[in-house]
């Protein structure tokens, strides 16, 4: 018995979105892998207990918590076929993730600016993993803002419509995810000393 087109591309969204979620599962779990080292580290007697996290991860915390919304924001549009809602929150949520990663370098500026150094002789463990967790997540973020890029490249040629979403679907999923990966960063860093 031969599948209807519709019922084709839901199993290939099936497919695509059960792919996505191994992806984010390892990356979640290599995240996890890394704080249960920081967590060994921290009993080192060269770990630095006082260290705080920069206001700029902060800021950036909120900023990419207001990204998260928007991404879903354009998924609801797309569903219903709101082209120009579609357009406005997609690239909020770009300008929202570029935001990110500004405040995120801003941040590696106010570490340095309280004297706290990544690299070189004047570096610790502390802030190497401190460099090495915020560094990978903005590498992740980094692919999430290429597949934005991709996703508003497509909407732009109109390959979206109330009945094919899945690669808003995709990106939104990914979005939420580098959104719930930085927030489980930052409150670890926060709390963890």
């Amino acid at each position: 018995m031969e599948l209807s087109i519709q019922e084709e591309k839901q199993k290939k969204a099936r497919s695509y979105k059960l792919i996505l979620l191994f992806g984010m599962l390892s990356m979640f779990m290599m995240f996890a892998g890394l704080t249960s080292a920081y967590l060994v580290s921290a009993s080192r007697k060269d770990w630095i207990h006082e260290m705080i996290l920069p206001p700029a991860f902060t800021i950036s915390t909120i900023v990419i918590i207001m990204s998260s919304v928007t991404v879903h924001f354009a998924k609801m549009a797309i569903k219903k076929d709101d082209r120009k809602n579609t357009t406005i929150f997609l690239l909020a949520t770009l300008l929202l993730g570029l935001t990110f990663v500004f405040f995120q370098f801003k941040g590696f500026s106010q570490v340095i600016d309280m004297g706290y150094y990544f690299t070189g002789s004047e570096s610790t463990v502390t802030t190497s993993f401190l460099y090495m967790l915020t560094l990978l997540h903005l590498v992740h973020l980094f692919a999430g803002v290429i597949s934005l890029l991709i996703i508003i490249y497509n909407h732009y040629k109109q390959k979206y419509n109330s009945s094919q979403t899945t690669g808003i679907e995709l990106g939104a999923m990914f979005w939420h995810f580098l959104d719930f990966l930085w927030v489980y960063l930052f409150l670890f860093l926060y709390f963890v000393k």
